[in-house]
C-alpha cells in the first residue's frame, strides 16, 4: 500500500485495535495467476506471533481454500481491513488554490493462510458468534436440536494467518494546516460526517 510519511501509523497496539474495531475485511490471494477476494469477519489473537493471528472461515464451496491444501507453493495472503471515509470538498479549506481529496482509514495485513482441523474450525465459529452477540442485550447461544450445527460445519472451512507485515494508512488532513484542518472538520460535521470528524480530532 502506498502510504506517505505524515498518512503512515507505526503503532502496533492500534493497528490491532482497528482490526478489531473494523473486523469485516476482504481476504485477497491469488488463484491461477489471478486475484481473488472474499469478504469474512476476523478475529485477532494478539498473545500469538508479533503481529498477532487472524482467525476466520469460509464456505467449503469457495474455491478460495483449495490451493491451501498444498505447501509446494508458497500461498501469500492479503487482508484489507476499512473504516470511515469521506470525500473532501476544497470549499472547506481555509486556504486556496487545493483540490478535492478523499480521506479515509486502512490496514492491511500480509501472511500465510493455513488451513484448520474441525475441531478449531468449530473454536473459530463459536468464538465468532462469541464476538458479535456480546454486545447484544439477549446473546444468541447458539442453541438447536440435534446435531444441527455439526451438520452446517460441514459446510466451512477454517483456517489462521499468522500475520506477517502489517500496515496502517490513516490519511486524515495531517498534511494540512491546523486551519484547514479544522474547516474540514467544520464541513464534515455540517454535512452529518461526525465520524470522520471524531476521527481527524483524535489524530490532532
Amino acid at each position: 500500500m502506498y502510504i506517505p510519511a505524515a498518512f503512515r501509523e507505526p503503532d502496533p497496539a492500534t493497528l490491532s485495535a482497528f482490526i478489531e474495531a473494523h473486523s469485516f475485511a476482504s481476504l485477497v490471494t491469488v488463484i491461477n495467476h489471478a486475484p481473488f477476494a472474499t469478504h469474512l469477519p476476523f478475529l485477532l489473537d494478539r498473545s500469538r506471533g508479533e503481529w498477532g493471528v487472524l482467525r476466520s472461515h469460509m464456505a467449503r464451496a469457495n474455491p478460495q481454500w483449495q490451493p491451501w491444501q498444498t505447501t509446494e507453493t508458497p500461498i501469500h495472503a492479503l487482508v484489507i481491513f476499512t473504516g470511515p471515509h469521506a470525500y473532501i470538498s476544497p470549499a472547506w479549506y481555509k486556504s486556496a488554490p487545493n483540490v478535492p481529496t478523499w480521506n479515509y482509514s486502512a490496514v492491511h495485513a500480509y501472511g500465510m493462510p493455513r488451513l484448520v482441523s474441525e475441531e478449531e474450525t468449530a473454536r473459530i465459529v463459536q468464538d465468532t458468534v462469541e464476538r458479535y452477540e456480546s454486545e447484544r442485550a439477549e446473546p444468541w447461544g447458539m442453541n438447536a436440536p440435534g446435531d444441527y450445527f455439526q451438520r452446517l460445519l460441514k459446510g466451512v472451512v477454517g483456517f489462521e494467518i499468522e500475520i506477517a507485515r502489517l500496515e496502517g494508512k490513516f490519511k486524515w488532513n495531517q498534511n494540512k494546516s491546523d486551519a484547514d484542518r479544522v474547516g474540514v472538520i467544520e464541513g464534515l460535521r455540517a454535512e452529518g460526517k461526525s465520524v470522520i470528524a471524531d476521527w481527524m480530532e483524535r489524530l490532532k
